[in-house]
Protein backbone atom coordinates (compact mmCIF):
# COMPACT_ATOMS: atom_id res chain seq x y z
CA UNK A 1 0.00 0.00 0.00
CA UNK A 2 1.32 3.38 -0.96
CA UNK A 3 2.49 5.60 2.18
CA UNK A 4 -0.41 8.33 1.43
CA UNK A 5 -2.94 5.66 1.44
CA UNK A 6 -1.31 3.70 4.54
CA UNK A 7 -1.65 7.22 6.21
CA UNK A 8 -5.08 7.87 5.14
CA UNK A 9 -6.46 4.69 6.28
CA UNK A 10 -4.61 4.85 9.60
CA UNK A 11 -6.25 8.25 10.38
CA UNK A 12 -9.74 6.36 9.68
CA UNK A 13 -9.00 3.74 11.77
CA UNK A 14 -7.96 6.10 14.08
CA UNK A 15 -10.79 8.16 14.37
CA UNK A 16 -13.38 5.23 14.49
CA UNK A 17 -10.72 3.57 17.46
CA UNK A 18 -11.48 6.57 19.41
CA UNK A 19 -15.51 6.41 18.94
CA UNK A 20 -15.26 3.20 19.93
CA UNK A 21 -13.69 4.14 23.17
CA UNK A 22 -16.64 6.58 23.80
CA UNK A 23 -19.28 4.02 22.60
CA UNK A 24 -17.84 0.49 23.32
CA UNK A 25 -18.84 -2.17 20.70
CA UNK A 26 -20.31 -5.62 22.22
CA UNK A 27 -18.66 -8.56 22.25
CA UNK A 28 -21.01 -9.38 19.04
CA UNK A 29 -19.85 -6.81 17.32
CA UNK A 30 -16.15 -6.63 18.45
CA UNK A 31 -16.17 -10.76 17.57
CA UNK A 32 -16.14 -9.22 13.75
CA UNK A 33 -13.45 -6.35 14.42
CA UNK A 34 -10.70 -7.81 16.80
CA UNK A 35 -7.85 -8.22 14.29
CA UNK A 36 -4.16 -8.65 14.93
CA UNK A 37 -3.14 -5.40 15.55
CA UNK A 38 -6.58 -4.51 17.64
CA UNK A 39 -5.96 -3.54 21.67
CA UNK A 40 -8.40 -5.91 23.75
CA UNK A 41 -9.28 -3.98 26.87
CA UNK A 42 -9.78 -5.93 29.89
CA UNK A 43 -11.16 -5.56 33.33
CA UNK A 44 -10.82 -7.66 36.50
CA UNK A 45 -13.84 -8.45 38.57
CA UNK A 46 -12.62 -9.69 41.80
CA UNK A 47 -9.14 -9.02 42.59
CA UNK A 48 -7.91 -10.87 45.72
CA UNK A 49 -5.38 -13.82 45.83
CA UNK A 50 -6.89 -15.51 42.84
CA UNK A 51 -7.65 -11.94 40.93
CA UNK A 52 -4.19 -10.72 41.19
CA UNK A 53 -1.98 -13.55 42.51
CA UNK A 54 -3.09 -15.63 39.13
CA UNK A 55 -5.13 -13.97 36.81
CA UNK A 56 -3.16 -11.10 36.39
CA UNK A 57 0.49 -12.93 37.12
CA UNK A 58 -0.57 -14.98 34.15
CA UNK A 59 -2.17 -12.65 31.88
CA UNK A 60 1.12 -10.43 32.03
CA UNK A 61 3.23 -13.22 30.30
CA UNK A 62 1.12 -12.23 27.22
CA UNK A 63 0.88 -8.50 27.47
CA UNK A 64 3.06 -7.84 23.95
CA UNK A 65 2.03 -10.77 22.38
CA UNK A 66 -1.24 -10.75 22.99
CA UNK A 67 -2.18 -7.01 22.76
CA UNK A 68 -4.51 -5.92 25.65
CA UNK A 69 -4.61 -4.02 28.47
CA UNK A 70 -6.28 -3.67 31.85
CA UNK A 71 -8.88 -0.62 32.01
CA UNK A 72 -11.16 -1.35 35.09
CA UNK A 73 -10.32 -3.36 38.35
CA UNK A 74 -13.82 -4.23 40.83
CA UNK A 75 -13.65 -5.52 44.00
CA UNK A 76 -15.74 -5.23 47.51
CA UNK A 77 -12.61 -4.51 49.84
CA UNK A 78 -10.74 -0.98 48.92
CA UNK A 79 -7.36 -2.48 50.06
CA UNK A 80 -7.94 -5.80 47.35
CA UNK A 81 -9.10 -2.63 44.35
CA UNK A 82 -6.17 -0.81 45.56
CA UNK A 83 -3.68 -3.61 44.99
CA UNK A 84 -5.02 -4.64 41.63
CA UNK A 85 -4.22 -0.83 40.29
CA UNK A 86 -1.30 -0.96 41.73
CA UNK A 87 -0.40 -4.30 39.83
CA UNK A 88 -2.02 -2.90 36.65
CA UNK A 89 0.23 0.33 37.06
CA UNK A 90 3.61 -1.68 37.69
CA UNK A 91 2.91 -3.86 34.74
CA UNK A 92 2.22 -1.51 32.11
CA UNK A 93 2.02 1.88 33.45
CA UNK A 94 -1.96 1.80 32.83
CA UNK A 95 -4.09 3.58 35.51
CA UNK A 96 -7.26 1.75 35.76
CA UNK A 97 -10.75 2.89 36.65
CA UNK A 98 -12.01 1.20 40.20
CA UNK A 99 -15.25 -0.11 40.85
CA UNK A 100 -17.02 -1.67 44.33
CA UNK A 101 -19.56 -3.24 42.48
CA UNK A 102 -20.08 -5.34 38.92
CA UNK A 103 -23.29 -3.53 38.81
CA UNK A 104 -21.38 -0.02 38.26
CA UNK A 105 -18.50 -2.32 36.51
CA UNK A 106 -20.82 -3.24 33.71
CA UNK A 107 -22.80 -0.11 33.40
CA UNK A 108 -19.01 1.59 32.95
CA UNK A 109 -19.34 -0.44 29.17
CA UNK A 110 -15.63 0.75 28.59
CA UNK A 111 -14.26 -2.26 27.84
CA UNK A 112 -14.14 -5.52 25.89
CA UNK A 113 -13.46 -8.94 28.25
CA UNK A 114 -13.75 -9.97 32.04
CA UNK A 115 -11.80 -11.79 33.96
CA UNK A 116 -14.56 -13.01 37.00
CA UNK A 117 -12.54 -14.41 40.38
CA UNK A 118 -14.88 -13.32 43.02
CA UNK A 119 -16.13 -15.42 45.81
CA UNK A 120 -18.20 -18.76 44.68
CA UNK A 121 -21.51 -17.28 45.72
CA UNK A 122 -21.63 -14.89 42.84
CA UNK A 123 -19.83 -17.03 39.91
CA UNK A 124 -23.06 -17.18 38.56
CA UNK A 125 -24.27 -13.54 38.85
CA UNK A 126 -21.78 -11.92 37.59
CA UNK A 127 -21.38 -15.00 34.85
CA UNK A 128 -25.28 -13.92 33.87
CA UNK A 129 -24.16 -10.11 33.95
CA UNK A 130 -21.01 -10.58 31.53
CA UNK A 131 -22.82 -12.32 29.25
CA UNK A 132 -26.20 -10.06 29.50
CA UNK A 133 -23.34 -7.25 28.74
CA UNK A 134 -21.97 -8.66 25.57
CA UNK A 135 -18.35 -9.33 26.81
CA UNK A 136 -15.77 -11.95 26.62
CA UNK A 137 -15.07 -13.60 29.88
CA UNK A 138 -12.78 -15.45 31.84
CA UNK A 139 -15.34 -17.44 34.82
CA UNK A 140 -13.79 -19.35 38.00
CA UNK A 141 -14.78 -22.45 38.98
CA UNK A 142 -17.23 -23.60 40.65
CA UNK A 143 -19.18 -22.36 37.99
CA UNK A 144 -22.57 -22.38 40.55
CA UNK A 145 -23.23 -22.85 44.14
CA UNK A 146 -27.23 -23.10 43.23
CA UNK A 147 -28.58 -25.21 40.63
CA UNK A 148 -31.26 -22.47 39.21
CA UNK A 149 -28.97 -20.27 39.20
CA UNK A 150 -26.68 -22.31 36.97
CA UNK A 151 -29.29 -22.73 34.71
CA UNK A 152 -29.93 -19.24 34.21
CA UNK A 153 -26.64 -18.27 33.85
CA UNK A 154 -25.87 -21.41 31.17
CA UNK A 155 -28.13 -19.74 28.97
CA UNK A 156 -27.21 -16.42 29.64
CA UNK A 157 -24.12 -17.18 28.34
CA UNK A 158 -25.09 -19.43 25.92
CA UNK A 159 -27.00 -16.79 24.12
CA UNK A 160 -23.70 -14.09 24.31
CA UNK A 161 -21.75 -16.80 22.75
CA UNK A 162 -23.77 -17.61 19.95
CA UNK A 163 -23.53 -13.68 19.48
CA UNK A 164 -20.00 -14.02 19.53
CA UNK A 165 -18.88 -13.96 23.05
CA UNK A 166 -15.88 -15.83 23.58
CA UNK A 167 -16.41 -17.60 27.34
CA UNK A 168 -13.14 -19.78 29.47
CA UNK A 169 -13.98 -21.73 32.26
CA UNK A 170 -10.83 -21.34 34.35
CA UNK A 171 -10.11 -25.15 34.75
CA UNK A 172 -6.95 -24.69 32.97
CA UNK A 173 -5.62 -28.05 33.61
CA UNK A 174 -7.22 -28.54 29.83
CA UNK A 175 -4.85 -26.36 28.53
CA UNK A 176 -1.52 -28.58 30.15
CA UNK A 177 0.29 -30.39 27.71
CA UNK A 178 0.41 -33.68 29.79
CA UNK A 179 -3.35 -33.65 30.56
CA UNK A 180 -3.94 -33.27 26.34
CA UNK A 181 -1.51 -35.90 25.76
CA UNK A 182 -3.34 -38.51 29.01
CA UNK A 183 -6.76 -38.01 26.73
CA UNK A 184 -5.44 -38.70 23.59
CA UNK A 185 -3.69 -42.21 25.01
CA UNK A 186 -6.85 -43.01 26.68
CA UNK A 187 -8.50 -42.71 22.71
CA UNK A 188 -6.16 -45.88 21.75
CA UNK A 189 -7.78 -47.86 24.54
CA UNK A 190 -4.33 -49.32 25.86
CA UNK A 191 -6.10 -49.95 29.44
CA UNK A 192 -8.81 -51.69 28.40
CA UNK A 193 -12.57 -51.26 30.42
CA UNK A 194 -12.19 -47.90 32.94
CA UNK A 195 -13.99 -49.36 35.65
CA UNK A 196 -12.47 -46.57 38.52
CA UNK A 197 -11.45 -43.14 38.46
CA UNK A 198 -9.87 -41.42 41.97
CA UNK A 199 -8.65 -38.41 43.18
CA UNK A 200 -7.69 -38.10 46.88
CA UNK A 201 -6.29 -34.71 47.75
CA UNK A 202 -5.31 -34.00 51.42
CA UNK A 203 -3.35 -31.48 53.34
CA UNK A 204 -2.59 -30.83 57.33
CA UNK A 205 -4.91 -27.65 57.64
CA UNK A 206 -7.56 -26.60 55.18
CA UNK A 207 -6.17 -23.98 52.89
CA UNK A 208 -8.97 -20.95 54.57
CA UNK A 209 -6.73 -20.79 57.57
CA UNK A 210 -4.27 -18.76 55.43
CA UNK A 211 -6.74 -15.75 55.01
CA UNK A 212 -7.52 -15.47 58.29
CA UNK A 213 -4.44 -12.93 58.38
CA UNK A 214 -6.12 -10.45 56.32
CA UNK A 215 -6.76 -7.03 58.22
CA UNK A 216 -10.01 -5.97 57.58
CA UNK A 217 -11.99 -3.26 58.43
CA UNK A 218 -15.82 -2.56 58.23
CA UNK A 219 -14.96 0.67 56.95
CA UNK A 220 -13.19 -0.40 53.72
CA UNK A 221 -15.65 -3.03 52.95
CA UNK A 222 -18.70 -3.04 50.76
CA UNK A 223 -20.31 -5.86 53.21
CA UNK A 224 -24.04 -5.74 51.72
CA UNK A 225 -22.59 -6.32 48.06
CA UNK A 226 -20.36 -9.03 49.39
CA UNK A 227 -23.43 -11.36 51.13
CA UNK A 228 -24.94 -10.84 47.96
CA UNK A 229 -28.46 -12.71 48.82
CA UNK A 230 -27.42 -14.72 51.59
CA UNK A 231 -28.80 -13.88 54.97
CA UNK A 232 -28.22 -10.60 56.27
CA UNK A 233 -25.84 -9.92 59.13
CA UNK A 234 -23.38 -7.62 61.10
CA UNK A 235 -20.01 -7.18 59.32
CA UNK A 236 -17.47 -9.75 60.59
CA UNK A 237 -14.36 -9.33 59.64
CA UNK A 238 -13.59 -13.09 59.71
CA UNK A 239 -15.84 -14.40 57.11
CA UNK A 240 -14.90 -12.05 55.07
CA UNK A 241 -11.37 -12.91 55.18
CA UNK A 242 -11.98 -16.51 55.23
CA UNK A 243 -14.84 -16.69 53.44
CA UNK A 244 -13.28 -20.40 52.29
CA UNK A 245 -14.17 -21.93 55.84
CA UNK A 246 -18.08 -20.84 55.50
CA UNK A 247 -19.92 -22.59 53.85
CA UNK A 248 -22.51 -20.17 53.47
CA UNK A 249 -19.90 -18.67 50.55
CA UNK A 250 -18.25 -21.58 49.84
CA UNK A 251 -19.53 -25.65 50.00
CA UNK A 252 -15.61 -27.01 50.34
CA UNK A 253 -12.96 -28.75 48.88
CA UNK A 254 -15.49 -30.84 46.31
CA UNK A 255 -16.34 -27.77 44.56
CA UNK A 256 -13.31 -26.12 44.92
CA UNK A 257 -10.68 -28.68 44.60
CA UNK A 258 -12.93 -31.17 43.08
CA UNK A 259 -14.53 -29.05 40.24
CA UNK A 260 -10.90 -29.06 38.77
CA UNK A 261 -10.46 -32.95 39.13
CA UNK A 262 -14.17 -33.53 37.91
CA UNK A 263 -13.27 -31.38 34.56
CA UNK A 264 -10.12 -32.86 34.08
CA UNK A 265 -11.57 -36.77 34.58
CA UNK A 266 -14.35 -35.46 31.91
CA UNK A 267 -11.69 -34.27 29.26
CA UNK A 268 -9.81 -37.26 29.66
CA UNK A 269 -12.59 -39.57 29.09
CA UNK A 270 -14.56 -38.03 26.78
CA UNK A 271 -17.37 -38.72 29.27
CA UNK A 272 -21.40 -37.71 30.06
CA UNK A 273 -22.84 -36.47 32.48
CA UNK A 274 -22.70 -38.47 35.75
CA UNK A 275 -26.22 -40.11 36.95
CA UNK A 276 -26.01 -40.28 40.48
CA UNK A 277 -24.05 -39.14 43.76
CA UNK A 278 -23.47 -40.05 47.49
CA UNK A 279 -21.61 -37.39 49.19
CA UNK A 280 -20.34 -37.57 53.10
CA UNK A 281 -18.14 -35.27 55.09
CA UNK A 282 -18.18 -32.77 57.87
CA UNK A 283 -16.36 -30.52 60.77
CA UNK A 284 -14.66 -33.30 61.45
CA UNK A 285 -11.24 -31.83 63.24
CA UNK A 286 -11.04 -28.61 63.13
CA UNK A 287 -12.91 -27.01 65.78
CA UNK A 288 -11.60 -23.71 66.91
CA UNK A 289 -12.68 -20.18 67.72
CA UNK A 290 -13.50 -19.29 64.12
CA UNK A 291 -16.11 -21.38 64.35
CA UNK A 292 -15.41 -22.46 60.25
CA UNK A 293 -18.34 -24.33 58.51
CA UNK A 294 -16.76 -25.67 55.28
CA UNK A 295 -16.58 -29.47 55.61
CA UNK A 296 -12.43 -30.43 56.35
CA UNK A 297 -13.27 -34.18 55.62
CA UNK A 298 -15.17 -35.24 53.01
CA UNK A 299 -15.64 -37.61 49.97
CA UNK A 300 -18.13 -37.75 47.29
CA UNK A 301 -18.60 -40.97 44.58
CA UNK A 302 -20.22 -41.00 41.48
CA UNK A 303 -21.50 -43.07 38.62
CA UNK A 304 -21.51 -42.60 35.05
CA UNK A 305 -23.22 -44.48 32.70
CA UNK A 306 -20.10 -45.46 30.94
CA UNK A 307 -19.94 -47.98 33.52
CA UNK A 308 -17.45 -46.24 35.71
CA UNK A 309 -16.95 -45.01 39.45
CA UNK A 310 -15.38 -41.57 40.82
CA UNK A 311 -14.19 -40.65 44.31
CA UNK A 312 -12.68 -37.02 44.91
CA UNK A 313 -11.56 -37.11 48.70
CA UNK A 314 -10.14 -34.59 50.80
CA UNK A 315 -9.03 -35.38 54.54
CA UNK A 316 -7.55 -31.58 55.99
CA UNK A 317 -6.35 -33.53 59.13
CA UNK A 318 -3.86 -35.67 57.98
CA UNK A 319 -1.61 -35.03 54.41
CA UNK A 320 -1.02 -38.73 53.61
CA UNK A 321 -2.41 -40.62 50.52
CA UNK A 322 -2.56 -38.36 47.70
CA UNK A 323 -3.53 -39.84 44.57
CA UNK A 324 -5.02 -39.64 40.97
CA UNK A 325 -5.25 -42.84 39.06
CA UNK A 326 -7.57 -44.34 36.14
CA UNK A 327 -8.26 -47.82 36.56
CA UNK A 328 -8.28 -49.94 34.05
CA UNK A 329 -8.57 -53.77 33.46
CA UNK A 330 -5.32 -53.59 31.21
CA UNK A 331 -3.17 -50.88 33.30
CA UNK A 332 -3.22 -47.89 35.78
CA UNK A 333 -2.54 -44.27 34.35
CA UNK A 334 -0.97 -42.22 36.88
CA UNK A 335 -2.13 -38.36 36.97
CA UNK A 336 -0.54 -37.64 40.76
CA UNK A 337 1.41 -35.13 38.14
CA UNK A 338 -0.64 -33.50 35.97
CA UNK A 339 2.27 -32.06 34.33
CA UNK A 340 3.98 -35.61 33.59
CA UNK A 341 1.09 -38.22 33.43
CA UNK A 342 2.45 -41.85 33.76
CA UNK A 343 1.19 -45.52 32.48
CA UNK A 344 1.81 -49.31 33.06
CA UNK A 345 0.18 -52.32 33.44
CA UNK A 346 -0.22 -52.29 37.16
CA UNK A 347 -3.41 -54.20 38.72
CA UNK A 348 -4.79 -54.71 35.07
CA UNK A 349 -6.36 -58.55 35.41
CA UNK A 350 -6.71 -58.20 31.28
CA UNK A 351 -2.79 -57.09 30.97
CA UNK A 352 -1.21 -58.40 27.74
CA UNK A 353 2.04 -57.06 28.11
CA UNK A 354 2.11 -54.55 25.19
CA UNK A 355 2.50 -52.18 28.24
CA UNK A 356 6.08 -52.47 29.89
CA UNK A 357 6.72 -51.00 32.80
CA UNK A 358 6.03 -47.53 33.73
CA UNK A 359 5.92 -45.05 30.83
CA UNK A 360 5.53 -41.50 30.73
CA UNK A 361 2.38 -40.19 28.41
CA UNK A 362 3.54 -38.22 25.33
CA UNK A 363 2.51 -34.63 25.72
CA UNK A 364 0.66 -32.60 23.27
CA UNK A 365 1.41 -28.90 23.08
CA UNK A 366 -1.36 -26.28 23.49
CA UNK A 367 -1.58 -23.05 24.23
CA UNK A 368 -1.58 -21.67 27.83
CA UNK A 369 -5.44 -21.46 29.17
CA UNK A 370 -5.35 -17.35 29.59
CA UNK A 371 -3.43 -16.89 26.30
CA UNK A 372 -6.07 -19.40 24.74
CA UNK A 373 -8.91 -17.29 25.78
CA UNK A 374 -7.27 -13.86 24.16
CA UNK A 375 -6.17 -16.14 21.07
CA UNK A 376 -10.24 -17.28 20.41
CA UNK A 377 -11.21 -13.47 21.06
CA UNK A 378 -9.69 -13.07 17.57
CA UNK A 379 -10.24 -16.34 15.55
CA UNK A 380 -13.70 -17.23 17.05
CA UNK A 381 -12.43 -20.55 18.05
CA UNK A 382 -14.13 -22.43 20.83
CA UNK A 383 -11.25 -22.17 23.61
CA UNK A 384 -10.00 -25.35 25.75
CA UNK A 385 -12.67 -24.70 28.58
CA UNK A 386 -15.65 -24.25 26.94
CA UNK A 387 -18.91 -23.10 28.72
CA UNK A 388 -20.68 -26.24 28.48
CA UNK A 389 -17.57 -28.00 29.91
CA UNK A 390 -17.98 -25.69 32.66
CA UNK A 391 -21.73 -26.66 33.31
CA UNK A 392 -21.13 -29.72 33.08
CA UNK A 393 -18.24 -30.24 36.06
CA UNK A 394 -21.23 -27.78 37.73
CA UNK A 395 -23.55 -30.41 37.85
CA UNK A 396 -21.24 -33.22 39.29
CA UNK A 397 -20.21 -30.54 41.75
CA UNK A 398 -23.73 -29.45 42.79
CA UNK A 399 -25.21 -33.58 42.91
CA UNK A 400 -22.60 -33.92 45.60
CA UNK A 401 -23.50 -30.58 47.13
CA UNK A 402 -27.27 -32.12 47.79
CA UNK A 403 -26.11 -35.28 49.00
CA UNK A 404 -24.03 -33.90 51.60
CA UNK A 405 -26.65 -31.13 52.72
CA UNK A 406 -29.77 -33.77 52.43
CA UNK A 407 -27.62 -37.04 53.40
CA UNK A 408 -29.41 -38.72 50.70
CA UNK A 409 -27.93 -40.28 47.01
CA UNK A 410 -28.83 -37.86 44.29
CA UNK A 411 -29.80 -38.52 40.61
CA UNK A 412 -29.46 -36.71 37.61
CA UNK A 413 -31.86 -36.15 34.68
CA UNK A 414 -29.74 -34.20 31.69
CA UNK A 415 -33.40 -33.81 29.66
CA UNK A 416 -35.18 -32.12 32.06
CA UNK A 417 -31.89 -30.51 33.96
CA UNK A 418 -32.63 -31.53 37.40
CA UNK A 419 -31.26 -33.23 40.21
CA UNK A 420 -32.84 -35.05 42.79
CA UNK A 421 -32.64 -36.87 45.82
CA UNK A 422 -33.72 -40.97 45.59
Amino acid sequence: MPRRDFLKTSGVAAAAAAVTWKNPLTAAERARSIGANDRIRVAQLGCGSRGVGTHMKEMKKHLKVANFEYVAVCDTWRMHREQAAATVKAMSGNEVKQFKNYRDLFASGDFDAVLVATPDLHHTTHLEAAAKAGKHIYIEKPLATELDKLLRAYDAAKAAQAKGSIIQVGTQLRSLPGITGAREFMKTGALGKITRIDETRNAEKPYWYQYLERDVKKEDVEWDEFLGDRKKRPFDARQYAAWYGYYDFCQGPVPQWGAHFLDLMHYVMDCGFPESCVCLGGVTYWKDENKFTTPDNVIATWMYPEGFIVTSSNNFGNFAGNTRKFYGDKGTLSVDNWNVPSYSADGGPKRDGKIRGKVEVTPVQRPEHWLNWLQCMRDGKTPHASIDAGYQHAIAVLMAVMSYDTGKKTVYDHAKRTIKTA
